[in-house]
């Protein structure tokens, strides 16, 4: 049967190579729901393209320019609200969730409450409420199939298999400021930090990968994803971005999962699982890469790391207040409003402000609360 398909975040860099993937199996998949932020002018020549039934935007303010260059006859939602219409229809079997930051956090919530496939490329969300989240997707029998490379990389290496890890390894590639020494981050310029070496990503986590906040909240992630403590969590820099991540089993025996770097590769696995499918992607050219290196993060360097291990260890609002800090740490860095190296100074002042709740008195309101207050404390230190 062919698979209905809402994609959150279309215009954005996952969405795009969603499409892109999509495009290339169409006999398999039926684009129903398209939405973004604010680029309607993307989103109507992907809706020209894929013609699907309901658009959203992310304020009703911008509906009037998206009817205007609509020329499919999908109808035209907005807000949140919007989100919620396209994750209850009952014609959309699986949601891609591209949406960056926090936004994702409310219609992922709703879309396990109508028992959709999941495939989810966002973080924030899944750190910020990970144990309700996973309590809803018990509850509802939902999969959460990550798009993430380390994280689809760690499921495929798990796949099938009863045994739980006693250990994972998340590589990262070390970000544009691998070589660079810290005493010269604030006299780079944006573009460079923006500049990955192996990836094409949004600017937001572009700007986490330099700082490697990324990684850190790709360790609270592994913990919600698998089942696994932060302390059975390494990360390792691996330049050469060919090995995604490694499965340590209590036998000592590693699995790991390798390929291109290349994000079409992930999604198209979660899109089609459990089944694989032809793609005309590079493949690995091992007798051309001459070696694989791996060396231990500098967390002097990159303090971010240890700000997220922190709130993993602490639990509770932590990781929500990490995560909401970050975004606006982030944006005022982008806008110029602070220096780079002011992003972890920012979140760790947060960080000591905040009064945790425990895991088990977590709710969606309070992880929400949570977020607003560390938004505006986040705020009210970056204007000072």
């Amino acid at each position: 049967m062919m698979k209905r398909i809402a994609i959150l975040g279309s215009t954005g860099s996952i969405g795009v190579n969603t499409l892109d993937v999509l495009s290339k199996i169409e006999d398999k998949f039926k684009v129903v729901a398209l939405s973004a932020n604010k680029n309607v002018t993307l989103l109507a020549r992907q809706a020209a393209r894929f013609k699907p039934k309901i658009l959203c935007v992310g304020a009703d303010s911008l509906s009037g320019d998206l009817k205007r260059l609509n020329r499919s006859k999908a109808i035209v939602v907005s807000g949140a609200d919007g989100l919620k219409e396209i994750v209850a229809r009952r014609d959309v079997d699986l949601v891609v969730f591209a949406i960056g930051g926090l936004a994702c956090l409310v219609p992922l919530i709703e879309a396990i409450k109508n028992k959709k496939q999941i495939a989810l490329a966002n973080k924030e969300s899944l750190v910020s409420a990970g144990p309700v989240i996973s309590k809803l997707a018990r509850q509802y029998g939902v999969n959460i199939i990550p798009i993430d490379s380390e994280h689809s990389a760690i499921f495929q290496c798990l796949d099938g298999r009863n045994d739980k890890p006693s250990k994972i390894y998340l590589t990262s590639s070390g970000g544009p400021l691998l070589n660079v020494k810290k005493v010269r981050f604030d006299k780079l310029s944006r573009g460079f930090i923006l500049n990955h070496p192996k990836w094409r990503m949004g600017k937001k986590i572009s700007v986490d990968s330099a700082t490697m906040m990324n990684k850190g909240i790709e360790i609270i992630e592994a913990q919600m994803l698998f089942g696994i403590p932060e302390a059975s969590i390494e990360v390792l820099v691996h330049p050469e971005a060919v090995i995604h991540s490694m499965v340590e089993f209590r036998d000592g025996a590693i699995l790991a999962q390798l390929g291109i770097p290349d994000m079409r590769v992930p999604i198209q696995y979660a899109l089609t699982y459990p089944c694989r499918q032809d793609n005309a992607l590079a493949r690995v050219d091992f007798s051309g890469l001459g070696a694989l290196s791996f060396k231990p993060p500098d967390c002097n360097k990159f303090p971010s790391l240890n700000l997220a291990r922190k709130a993993a260890r602490s639990g509770g609002t932590a990781p929500a207040v990490l995560c909401a800090a970050d975004e606006e740490a982030v944006t005022y860095f982008l806008n110029g409003r602070i220096k780079f190296t002011d992003i972890p100074k920012v979140i760790e002042k947060v960080l000591s402000r905040h009064v945790n709740m425990e895991d088990k008195l977590l709710s969606l309101d309070s992880v929400l609360a949570a977020q607003l207050w560390a938004r505006e404390e986040a705020r009210s230190i970056c204007c000072h």
